[in-house]
């Protein structure tokens, strides 16, 4: 689904013009400095957001680094079809890597949950090894989780693709250390400064298209742990969670079995920004599953080398 454009006054710099000139600066200066950057890209809105940034970065020549996705084999299919047609548009190439692969063989074993969330760590370090990246751009925002808000804008990776959190580098202003040794690699996070309301009306401001999951919709829910679980395949209600029929829409959009939705009537990207205005909990606290399980969970995945 297109975002109709909203009309937002752009005769003087605003935060979003502040916001898209740091990010775009990180991705020349990563595009420049690196030999083999990639960028993370799962059809989720806030990889979009950094697509669409690499383009305006470059234009009008080509993003000259292509894509990555690690597929868990439980994504939604409206992500996967948005995933494949933007890489096209975009004339990009998109490596997929995916967890079923690691299962089939036995290098990885399925969690008792069902949840496979978890096991994208090891496809994506083997991807990026595989693929001899040394920079991978992701969409993570400091807003969303207090493990990403400490992380650096440009995050060392050592040569396992783990992450300390208690040794890392100064990042003063805008001058970035992207020093390593061979073997070791770094993520970027251009929009590492964007707020979830930041990246809506920025995906307002510029017309981008997503998918249709981010807005409202019926579809069929149950309740559990405060979130609704669309049912299928991957999600089924257990005794005691009945099924209903909600208006719903997708504040993040990961893997099915751990990502729920929020009761919503934000058909339309205006109708959504005014949404997210007034919410009081992040996306992926209100959403995800993954992160409830400590205090630390995405901390303790990220220094297994996650996202």
């Amino acid at each position: 689904m297109r975002a109709a454009r909203m009309s937002i006054d752009t005769t003087t710099p605003t935060t979003l013009d502040v916001l898209e000139s740091e990010a775009i600066h990180i991705i020349r200066e990563v595009a420049a400095e690196f030999e083999k950057p990639v960028l993370l890209f799962s059809g989720g809105k806030d990889s979009v957001t950094v697509l669409h940034l690499a383009a305006k970065a470059f234009w009008p020549a080509k993003i000259p680094f292509g894509l990555l996705h690690v597929d868990t084999g439980h994504n939604f299919p409206e992500i996967l079809n948005y995933r494949d047609r933007t890489a096209e548009r975009y004339g990009l190439n998109l490596t997929v890597a995916k967890v079923q692969d690691y299962i089939d063989d036995g290098r990885l074993r399925e969690r008792a949950d069902g949840t496979r969330n978890t096991l994208q760590t090891q496809p994506l370090i083997d991807a990026i090894a595989a693929g001899g990246y040394d920079a991978v751009f992701g969409g993570a925002r400091r807003d969303e989780d207090k493990a990403r808000a400490k992380e650096r804008i440009i995050s060392l990776r050592d040569e396992f693709g783990q992450w300390d959190p208690s040794n890392q580098r100064p990042e003063l202003w805008n001058l970035y250390n992207g020093r390593h040794v061979s073997g070791e690699h770094v993520r970027v996070f251009p929009i590492s400064n964007f707020t979830e309301l930041d990246v809506w009306t920025y995906i307002a401001r510029e017309g981008i298209e997503l998918p249709p999951l981010y807005f409202a919709h019926d579809r069929e829910v149950f309740s559990r742990d405060g979130m609704w679980w669309a049912t299928g395949e991957f999600s089924q209600p257990r005794p005691g969670e009945d099924v209903v029929t909600r208006s719903v829409r997708y504040r993040t959009v990961g893997d099915m079995s751990c990502t729920g939705a929020v009761e919503s009537t934000a058909a339309d990207i205006a109708s959504v920004v005014a949404e997210v205005a007034v919410t009081t909990v992040t996306e992926r606290g209100a959403t995800r599953a993954d992160d409830r399980i400590s205090a630390a969970a995405m901390e303790d995945r990220k220094k297994d080398g996650y996202f």
